[in-house]
């Protein structure tokens, strides 16, 4: 424990962010630097409890209070040795992850817990300015073969892994950039990709091979993979939109939040984007229908394209300004969450469910009908409460039903389980020496579990390629 009394001395803080009218003119990070000794400072809040329960609301099970210390009394190398040693990848957690590791902090009983996420990613830019850093090579290579289907974060985590133990591995993605739903689903203000693009160099230099515009199942066969690998891991997201299944929703103007966000993505890149597929909310009254993390994010990104005007609309009831009895410490709490993009503009509402859509004699998308509803699970229509929005382009934000299934999963045969995800033991599919992890496996979820699917599926192919070797070899001895 860095300072016995500093829970009772020091007040929770953050870093402050960039004016809500300056930063929707750019597209980058909106925090201010955060001085180093304030930094420590918020290291000492941590108790160092006997039961750290910021444990068990983490998915990839950080060692939070050992690290806490360690920066508090500024031993940042070791620090690092500390995160890396259950996260490969914190400085994307350190920006993007809700912290469900704060919400279980103790010190959250009564007062603001400890500020984990900013030290988090405090901690990794240091190592990366210290030059700390630095590429792991195996000392030995196996001779096995891996396949890592997906580049997402659970598929580079499982790709570093992997390549770790001694493997050759291959990371095979559809789209013309590494990065997965971290390069084209999360915009550029949360995540920068030069973040991403210091990991992948780090990666390369470890031996890791990625192939871009590979579409395993379209324009690569499955029986390139498994006809060549040892194994193969599938990390392919949860891309499968949930659709708005009501009447006016062939009109044009209407689009899934992932035909969108992308498109943004390639821009910063500096790509071109094809004119007569280009979706942009410049001057527009944008509708997103959709209350989360991803709705959230069209908001951010149509302010900064100039839309003339957004809502947002949720049909849930509006959330507790604070933590929901039914969900008491140190579970997840259901309230209010503000996001930086809510900062900026536009308009929230909830407990609406859109009825149909009325467009213009040219198929475009004019206006929406709605009425107010009661709670769920019935959100039954509340008489007198019917109303129409002008609107030019609507973008649906109400999650994803599991992985996409034409293409490289029915190639597969692997099975599915009830809620349509490729279903597993311990990680492994119905199909021998073919795994799953991330959102392929779990359904849609966060970065960080995305993260510890891919760590712990990394260690049960290190486990059956091991296995698999030993057999051989005993087979050959006898």
């Amino acid at each position: 424990m860095g300072k016995v009394t500093g829970f009772l001395e020091i007040d929770r803080e953050q870093p402050t962010r960039r004016k809500p009218e300056e930063r929707i003119k750019d597209w980058f990070e909106i925090y201010q630097p955060f001085p180093e000794e304030r930094q420590r400072e918020q290291g000492a809040r941590c108790m160092d409890c006997g039961v750290p329960f910021c444990h068990t609301g983490c998915p990839v099970n950080n060692i939070i209070p050992d690290w806490n210390d360690l920066v508090y009394n500024g031993r940042w190398e070791s620090a690092i040795r500390r995160l890396h040693a259950t996260n490969n990848f914190p400085e994307f957690t350190g920006r993007i992850c809700p912290a469900p590791c704060e919400a279980a902090c103790v010190l959250g009983i009564n007062l603001p817990p400890v500020s984990i996420k900013l030290i988090e990613k405090s901690i990794v830019e240091r190592a990366w300015d210290e030059g700390w850093i630095h590429p792991e090579p195996p000392e030995h290579n196996t001779g096995k073969r891996v396949a890592v289907v997906g580049s997402g974060p659970s598929g580079l985590a499982a790709a570093q892994q992997l390549r770790r133990a001694g493997h050759s591995v291959t990371v095979y993605e559809k789209n013309d950039r590494i990065g997965g739903l971290l390069r084209y689903g999360i915009p550029n203000f949360k995540l920068e990709k030069h973040v991403i693009d210091r990991r992948l160099q780090q990666m390369r230099a470890e031996g890791v091979s990625f192939v871009t515009g590979a579409h395993v199942g379209v324009n690569v066969p499955v029986e390139a993979l498994t006809e060549h690998y040892d194994a193969i891991l599938l990390c392919g997201g949860s891309e499968q939109p949930r659709d708005l299944k009501i009447p006016g929703r062939e009109l044009k103007g209407i689009h899934f939040a992932m035909e969108f966000l992308p498109q943004q993505n390639h821009r910063c890149e500096g790509d071109t984007v094809d004119p007569s597929t280009a979706i942009t909310a410049a001057g527009k009254r944008v509708l997103i229908i959709g209350g989360g993390d991803t709705g959230a994010d069209c908001l951010g990104t149509s302010l900064r394209q100039g839309a003339k005007s957004v809502h947002q609309f949720e049909i849930m009831p509006k959330p507790p300004e604070t933590r929901a009895s039914s969900t008491p410490w140190p579970l997840w709490p259901m309230q209010l969450r503000t996001e930086s993009s809510h900062e900026e503009g536009g308009i929230r509402d909830w407990s609406i469910n859109s009825v149909k859509f009325t467009g213009d004699e040219s198929g475009n998308v004019k206006q929406l009908h709605a009425v107010r509803v009661g709670p769920p699970p019935k959100f039954e229509p509340i008489p007198g409460t019917e109303f129409t929005l002008d609107v030019d382009l609507v973008l649906l934000a109400m999650g994803f039903l599991g992985p996409v299934r034409n293409g490289m999963i029915e190639q597969l045969g692997v099975d599915l389980d009830q809620r349509g995800n490729v279903a597993t033991t311990d990680y492994m599919t119905s199909k021998d020496g073919i795994f799953a992890a991330g959102d392929m496996r779990r359904g849609q979820s966060l970065v960080v579990w995305a993260i510890s699917e891919g760590r712990k599926a990394a260690a049960a192919v290190d486990t059956y390629l091991s296995q698999k070797a030993a057999l051989l070899h005993r087979t050959s001895i006898g």
